[in-house]
């Protein structure tokens, strides 16, 4: 009996906090199929080179945009004979976070292009199915920030309760209340008050935080 094995793919999901918005990378791609349409940076597992998929992503991920990221997590695993015209897929979603100040992405090997778009509207007519799997990584993202997680990834390494709750609220879409949001930080072991060290500006002077060493979110 023959055994034929599907294309085994990795995609992913990048995003950044940019002016209060929450962005998504975009690329654009150089080769068929789907060529000149837009997808998420993503590649085929080689089992030659890759331990696992999470390599796959890893790879995937520096070779197309020159990023290596902190945080780096399955979402989700998408399948069947029509998402893809070479045949029968599979591919892995995952989704990571970078500060926006670390982000120096350059189109590399097999893309033409890239763009921080819009999480919550990336653009129509993508390729493949990554407009689902888009919302699919979106929504796992906003899920585990509405039930408290914090998204340090995304933030500069210091910084301020300000700019954590402005990442949040990008995240979730919505204002939060800044007196439950400081009264949730209280004992929160996640970040490190930095003993006097202050951002300035034209308001009074803001304590400084980091995230404490081994955080993960």
């Amino acid at each position: 009996m023959k055994i034929l094995f599907p294309l085994v793919t990795a995609d992913i999901a990048l995003f950044t906090v940019q002016d209060r918005n929450l962005r998504v990378l975009m690329v654009k791609r150089a080769n068929d199929p789907e060529l000149g349409k837009w997808a998420l940076p993503g590649g085929i597992l080689n089992p030659a080179t890759d331990a696992d998929l999470d390599e796959t992503a890893q790879r995937v991920l520096s070779g197309k945009t020159g990023v290596d990221v902190p945080f780096l997590e399955q979402v989700a695993t998408f399948s069947g004979a029509t998402r893809d015209p070479r045949g029968w897929s599979l591919s892995v979603l995952y989704y990571a976070l970078l500060p926006s100040d670390q982000v120096h992405a350059v189109a590399g090997r097999a893309t033409d292009a890239i763009e921080w778009r819009d999480a919550f509207a990336p653009g129509s007519r993508l390729a493949f199915d990554h407009a689902a799997l888009i919302r699919a990584a979106l929504a796992t993202l906003r899920d585990k920030v509405d039930r408290a997680a914090l998204p340090l990834h995304l933030l500069p390494a210091r910084f301020t309760l300000t700019e954590l709750q402005q990442t949040c609220e990008s995240i979730l879409g919505r204002s939060l209340d800044k007196s439950v949001f400081r009264r949730r930080l209280k004992d929160e072991p996640g970040i490190e008050q930095l003993a006097g060290e202050f951002l300035y500006g034209a308001q009074r002077p803001a304590q400084l935080y980091r995230a404490a060493d081994g955080f993960r979110f």
